[in-house]
């Protein structure tokens, strides 16, 4: 018995074409659009500070004037947007400084809407950086030990989101995993008169291993415990799609799923069941792996960052948060040509 292999799928009679560039990238069914790229920037108090990060290989902690330098690369290679992370001077059990309106972050979103106002300026919501205790929720001791405080976080979280919105910030990304906060801050945003201000839900967390530079970066290690009671198990998927559920259901804009290339498979079944505008956050250890081996030669950094994006896109990302992304931007600047 035969099959006509080529009437089923008529794309094969390209088969020979396709080896020429023009081609392939004429058929091709997934592409890459710059604008479509997030750069996470860290910022700390002080002027002309470029504090290189070890673990992170070309990532720095950035004064709020050097921010405004990054921002401005980022969108002269084509970058869509920037998200911000906030590395107080000092901590405390309130987090007082993630929503303080002479913070870190709000000082940097000033200068950076300033200076390059085209620029989509997305920051973090979260209370860990300013936490003394490094947890992402006020934190209530036990007999049993520490316990993390949900419903008294929230009040936290949605003034550090109108903090950031006050300052300038086009979008804001509560990372924290407290039940609620997406309508806390949807709420909160209207009434302060931010209603137009979208919010990008990191919808499924998960406790990962892959984080471990990004502590370094933001100076943010819990001093006790750590965040599995509040971030997601690696092994459980179902319930990613009930949180992005619930987070779409409160007022979430865009959901995002954390980390990317180990959760492509989450990325897949949130996309293909909701339909939402979904970004992938290609976190810490990813970037340093291949950063790591491509500067011992064992690797194609190009090569390696490019198709990982292209991974993501073909898994459903729209949007993609990669410490690669003034890089990534370049490359396919530079195959355009």
């Amino acid at each position: 018995m035969s099959v006509n292999i080529s009437g089923r799928f008529p794309g094969l009679r390209l088969r020979r074409l396709r080896q020429s560039s023009a081609m392939r990238q004429f058929v091709r069914e997934t592409h890459l659009n710059a604008r479509q790229l997030v750069l996470p920037l860290f910022i700390r108090k002080g002027k002309k500070i470029r504090h290189p990060i070890p673990s992170m290989p070309g990532v720095f902690q950035l004064s709020p004037d050097e921010s405004v330098r990054e921002a401005a690369r980022a969108y002269g290679s084509g970058v869509g947007a920037i998200l911000l992370f906030g590395i107080p001077p000092s901590k405390d059990r309130r987090a007082s400084g993630a929503y303080a309106k002479t913070g870190v972050v709000q000082e940097a979103v000033r200068l950076i809407k300033k200076e390059v106002p085209d620029l989509i300026v997305i920051t973090d919501v979260c209370l860990c950086e300013y936490m003394s205790h490094g947890h992402c929720g006020l934190v209530k001791a036990t007999k049993r030990g520490a316990r993390i405080l949900n419903d008294p976080s929230l009040e936290l979280l949605a003034r550090t989101a109108v903090s950031h919105a006050d300052a300038g910030a086009d979008m804001v990304a509560p990372s924290d995993m407290m039940d609620g906060r997406v309508r806390a801050i949807r709420d909160a945003l209207d009434k302060a008169g931010f209603p137009d201000t979208p919010i990008m839900s990191y919808a499924a967390k998960y406790a990962s291993a892959f984080y471990g530079p990004f502590r370094d970066a933001a100076e943010s290690a819990p001093q006790f415990g750590d965040r599995r009671s509040y971030q997601m198990d690696p092994g459980n998927a179902r319930e990613a799609m009930r949180e992005v559920a619930q987070d779409i259901e409160e007022g979430a804009d865009i959901i995002l799923v954390k980390p990317g290339l180990a959760y492509l498979d989450i990325l897949y079944r949130v996309k293909t069941e909701f339909q939402y505008p979904t970004a992938l956050y290609s976190v810490s250890a990813e970037y340093s792996m291949v950063k790591a081996a491509g500067q011992k030669g064992w690797i194609d950094e190009r090569a390696v960052f490019l198709e990982s994006w292209m991974s993501s896109k073909r898994a459903g990302a729209d949007i993609l948060i990669s410490y690669a992304a003034i890089d990534l931007a370049e490359w396919i600047k530079d195959d355009g040509r």
